[in-house]
């Protein structure tokens, strides 16, 4: 083989392996250029894409707010219905307890006029009826019922209603009660009947 053919040879090779070098560096850049575009992709977000981002995420909140909402309601529809169905049937207990202990004094009533029927004497009834009168108005109060005074006391308007108007017997009189028409009820604190009432003037 001759110089120059191995000095072709030798150049070729040499020019193959400079293209080689070329491909791979231009590979490379490729993927240099590859990589440059997915960073350009991952750079900071428009805002447009940020606002529908937070509208997505305050739908969700909102979906879940709502859950808690209707589950709340749910719990408190359920209270209501049971709190409801308690109170009546403690006014149906209450009211059956009331009877219950005013059932004694019935019978007691019930026994007085058996005995009115052949008493031959007058004061044992008497003081039957007074017994009898005297335990009532204990039950009265054991149940929270208090009788407004009335005797010697001056009109208030909040506790008596004035029937009529009489001359007051004295001066120290003029605008007290004289008489007391039909008495006056409180339950705890709060009057249910007014006592009827004549003032003096």
């Amino acid at each position: 083989m001759s110089k120059d053919t191995k000095k072709e040879d030798i150049e070729e090779t040499i020019n193959e392996t400079s293209e080689l070098n070329d491909a791979d560096i231009n590979k490379e850049e490729t993927q240099e250029d590859v990589e440059n575009v997915e960073e350009k992709e991952e750079e900071p977000k428009t805002e447009l894409e940020l606002a529908q981002e937070q509208v997505e995420e305050l739908g969700k909140k909102l979906q879940e707010t709502n859950d808690k909402y209707m589950r709340l309601s749910a719990d408190f529809d359920n209270y209501r219905k049971r709190t409801l169905k308690e109170r009546m049937d403690l006014i149906k207990t209450a009211s059956e307890k009331v009877f219950l202990d005013i059932l004694p004094v019935m019978d007691n009533f019930e026994r007085a006029m058996k005995a009115m029927d052949t008493a031959t004497e007058v004061e044992p009834v008497i003081e039957g009826i007074n017994l009898i009168y005297s335990k009532f108005s204990d039950f009265l109060k054991s149940n929270g019922l208090e009788v407004i005074e009335t005797e010697n006391k001056d009109f208030d308007i909040d506790l008596h209603e004035a029937i009529t108007k009489m001359p007051a017997p004295t001066e120290d009189m003029k605008g007290k009660i004289i008489d007391c028409v039909e008495r006056g009820y409180k339950m705890n604190e709060k009057v249910i009947r007014y006592a009827k009432v004549v003032v003096g003037e």
